[in-house]
């Protein structure tokens, strides 16, 4: 296995106003209507955002697209946050570029405690000699500061972060009505310029991480999302520097719970990873 190989893999498989100027008192009118109007798209976001928030977990179908030759990535499975953010998804393993690690057409990811764990064939040697799983901590990939914020409480990563970053949006637009995976949604917009994050920018971590280094993500992040007549998400699209993320919401709530493998079947490449990535930033 060639671990610089898989850095670069890992790397791939990891992660949303109107203004007026006028005068006199028709000028006035239609500021105060611009106002009223973004009020109620923020009111209409901030109760999708709740009702996300409380369900807690929902079944997913994810693309992201890195630009890489070999399309984007689809994933499927769940997502949890009601108890910091967790995952537990399968992955075309040709796509993902891991088939040196499984001969397994789909390879299995999962994310709790802060830590990535994919599940592959046991390697004849080095570090994954007779292991089941692989674990790298989000540390190797977010910087500590970003692990931290990805795993918190909060939410993390999740699809209710992505929707509280709406508050520190400087555009939000509804786009009116679109009909998404047969449900009649309203389609909202958002851009959040790296300046105006807040805490956000924590989840996106460390400037030197693997992440940045393979999004760019260093400018703004642009959020769609549609919302149906229930107060619930129906698909979201992020676009961070040059990575695309549309997620499709299939059933809230219910999911099981996310446990990591037992440690006597996981190969720990944490502290691996983060050399590479140093010698990667030296040279």
């Amino acid at each position: 296995m060639k671990l610089r190989h898989t850095a670069a893999c890992v790397g791939l498989v990891t992660a949303a106003l109107v203004t007026t100027s006028a005068c006199g008192a028709e000028g006035a009118k239609t500021a105060a209507k611009a106002v009223d109007g973004a009020d109620k798209v923020m009111a209409a976001l901030a109760r999708a955002t709740d009702r996300t928030e409380n369900l807690g977990s929902a079944e997913v179908r994810i693309s992201t697209d890195l630009g890489s030759p070999t399309g984007p990535i689809a994933m499927d499975g769940t997502y949890s946050w009601g108890d910091g953010f967790a995952f537990d998804v399968e992955t075309d393993t040709k796509a993902a570029r891991m088939q040196s690690l499984t001969s397994s057409p789909k390879v299995r990811t999962l994310f709790v405690g802060g830590a990535y764990y994919y599940d592959i064939d046991p390697q004849p040697s080095g570090p994954l000699k007779g292991k089941e799983w692989m674990k790298i901590d989000g540390s190797a990939l977010f910087g500590e500061k970003g692990a931290q914020a990805l795993a918190g409480g909060a939410g993390g990563g999740s699809p209710v972060a992505s929707m509280k970053a709406l508050k520190y949006a400087s555009d939000v637009e509804d786009l009116g009505k679109e009909t998404v995976d047969g449900q009649s949604t309203t389609h909202y917009h958002a851009v959040v310029r790296a300046d105006q994050m807040g805490k956000l920018k924590d989840v996106y971590g460390d400037q030197g991480n693997i992440f940045n280094q393979t999004t760019g993500a260093n400018g703004r992040l642009v959020l769609d999302v549609w919302v149906n007549g229930k107060d619930l998400p129906v698909r979201m699209k992020e676009v961070i520097g040059s990575a695309t993320v549309t997620m499709d919401f299939e059933k809230f709530g219910g999911t099981a719970t996310v446990k990591p493998p037992p440690a006597a079947q996981t190969g720990d490449l944490t502290e691996t990873i983060k050399k590479l990535h140093q010698q990667q930033q030296q040279g």
